[in-house]
């Protein structure tokens, strides 16, 4: 039974919730207007300034006008499906939305657990033998002179490595003989006891690339790009050899760290040397004891890292899930901090703008709305949508029509879009001046390299339009085309293909884990370089293939992709759809 104590608590607690619900519902209705690209003819349509626009009309500065009937609204819904409403008949559905997580048959998934099962008892039979004695791979056993040292990781995580990632190793860590563009070659290896060793042959092989994070083409060993950051290399060396506190940084990156604050449309910015420290070692600066962190189910590992790192307290919502946000923040200002028993200081919002993972995009007029809503900051990690997204390249911020102010703290790397190295924060001047004084990474990290600065700031010119051409917005709205093709292939193919249609990041559902060597090995067989992923990374029930689109890639090469993909999807059985019948009838063009 409780005490008198706990249920005056309790009491209290339930009062205070009313009496908080009560005033917030004064405000306003809590539930929040969902807000997504408009689809039209099969062509998604994106936001801009508030209105809906394609690259092209919005490049030529073209406006469509919402149509708010419902009888328009349906009439198109029936164009973009292929299909026209007939007297009698049921009324076709329309687009799913613009986010899909399609959930795959309870079969399938029995099947993963399954193969879970079967992969753990083989794993822990195969310890049990080497504890014995009984191993033919001498590579798989503790040599005598490492017996006794601690171990580096937990019993599981040790017995998964050994017994299950070192059978598929030969589809991961694969070594590189030239710059990874649209193509690469891939340095040939060999293994004779399954994997656990390699030999290498001294030959390469050229494949499409679709594992690379390069968005915009700008990983090129040639063109404007390269021969700037040659200069730079002729001009300032290769390393400042020292801290930005302590020795300084070269003038090129002064001229990018304005250029980056011109480009966001913010009043500052600061760059960094390594685009995972730009995280894992600047949150932990703008939060302390008496903040919330309210994380996103799937931020990257830099976001956790440096959340846990910092001496504030950890909340994580579901991933898009802005009704699990809007409980966790009114909780959160309910009830306070339960350590000291006083109302949190500081809330923060952490996401990102494309999910490296889920291929999903944030949801940031929701999550604006939030932050305003109950007094939060709203951290914005742009690593995989600067430079891939909006009319102009200018990310999340801009593909939403959203005001840049909005946003408190606006955080991208360059080592996607911009074919380089590093990281920045952006914001206000006030904010990136806290930064210069008490971030570790300006105490302890080297500056940025005079030919890796160049390379951003060329990279970011072109795409300003700087250079006096278009080629920079030629290579956004190529990329969009090749998303959108890419992704609409792929469901008529009849693949569970996750996030969001405008997303460069395209995660194909495998589900099972052992397919993931046999993805990796036909498709490499067919001159294709994708990235297959499976637990730790992801949730041991989603194994999946994950593409990358780039501008680069022209429509041969997707199409050789898609042919491939498709022929490994029927020889694996891995095409779990049951939404096929949506595109089958859609006439997808490049």
């Amino acid at each position: 039974m409780r005490s008198e104590h706990s249920l005056y608590k309790l009491n209290l607690g339930r009062c205070a919730n009313d009496f908080f619900l009560h005033k917030i519902s004064s405000l306003g209705d809590f539930s929040l207007l969902h807000t997504s690209p408009v689809r039209e003819n099969g062509c998604t349509k994106l936001t801009v300034n508030g209105f809906h626009c394609s690259p092209k009309e919005a490049k030529n500065g073209e406006e469509k006008k919402d149509k708010t009937s419902q009888e328009k609204e349906d009439g198109e819904k029936g164009k973009a499906n292929g299909q026209r409403k007939k007297e009698g008949q049921i009324e076709p559905k329309g687009w799913e939305e613009e986010e899909e997580f399609e959930k795959c048959h309870s079969f399938v998934s029995f099947s993963v657990y399954f193969t879970w099962f079967v992969l753990t008892v083989h794993a822990y039979f195969r310890e049990f033998l080497r504890r014995y004695g009984i191993e033919s791979n001498k590579a798989a056993v503790e040599r005598t002179e490492l017996r006794g040292f601690a171990p580096l990781v937990d019993s599981f995580e040790a017995i998964y490595a050994r017994n299950c990632y070192m059978r598929v190793r030969d589809v991961f860590e694969r070594p590189i003989g030239g710059v990874p563009g649209a193509k690469v070659k891939l340095v040939d290896r060999q293994t004779d006891d399954f994997c656990w060793t390699f030999k290498f042959p001294g030959s390469q092989t050229e494949v499409i690339n679709v594992s690379s994070y390069n968005y915009l083409g700008f990983a090129q060993n040639a063109g404007p790009c390269a021969e700037m950051a040659a200069k730079a290399v002729e001009k300032g060396g290769l390393s400042t050899c020292g801290s930005a506190l302590e020795v300084g940084q070269c003038s090129i990156q002064s001229d990018l760290e304005n250029l980056v604050a011109k480009f966001l449309g913010v009043e500052e910015a600061i760059c960094f040397s390594m685009g995972f420290a730009t995280n894992s070692m600047n949150v932990a600066c703008l939060v302390d004891e008496d903040s919330l962190i309210v994380s996103d189910q799937f931020n990257h590992a830099s976001l956790i890292l440096g959340a846990r790192m910092s001496s504030a307290t950890i909340r994580v919502f579901r991933h898009n899930d802005m009704p699990d946000l809007e409980r966790v923040l009114r909780d959160a200002i309910v009830y306070g901090n339960e350590r000291t028993g006083r109302p949190f200081a500081k809330i923060v919002i952490v996401v990102e703008g494309i999910y490296s993972m889920e291929g999903s995009i944030c949801k940031l007029r929701e999550l604006i709305t939030l932050k305003k809503r109950y007094k939060c900051y709203l951290y914005l990690d742009e690593a995989h949508s600067i430079g891939a997204m909006g009319r102009t390249g200018r990310g999340v911020i801009e593909y939403w029509g959203c005001d840049p102010a909005d946003v408190d703290v606006c955080m991208g790397t360059f080592t996607k879009s911009f074919g380089a190295a590093g990281g920045y924060l952006a914001g206000k001047s006030s904010l990136i001046a806290h930064l210069r004084r008490h971030s570790s990474t300006s105490f302890y990290s080297l500056a940025m390299s005079a030919p890796v600065a160049q390379q951003v700031f060329t990279s970011m010119s072109i795409i300003m339009g700087r250079d006096n051409t278009d080629q920079g917005w030629r290579r956004i709205e190529r990329l969009a085309r090749n998303t959108r093709y890419f992704r609409l292939r792929l469901k008529q193919m009849g693949f569970i293909v996750y996030g969001s249609e405008d997303s460069p990041v395209i995660p194909i559902m495998i589900y099972h884990p052992t397919k993931c060597g046999l993805w990796g090995r036909l498709l490499l067989e067919r001159k294709i370089s994708a990235v297959v992923v499976s637990f730790p990374a992801t949730a041991m029930t989603e194994s999946r293939c994950r593409i990358c689109i780039s501008a680069a890639h022209d429509k041969e090469m997707l199409d050789k992709v898609l042919d491939a993909i498709d022929e490994v999807g029927d020889i694996s059985a891995t095409k779990h759809s049951n939404r096929t019948h949506r595109y089958r009838q859609l006439d997808v063009k490049w």
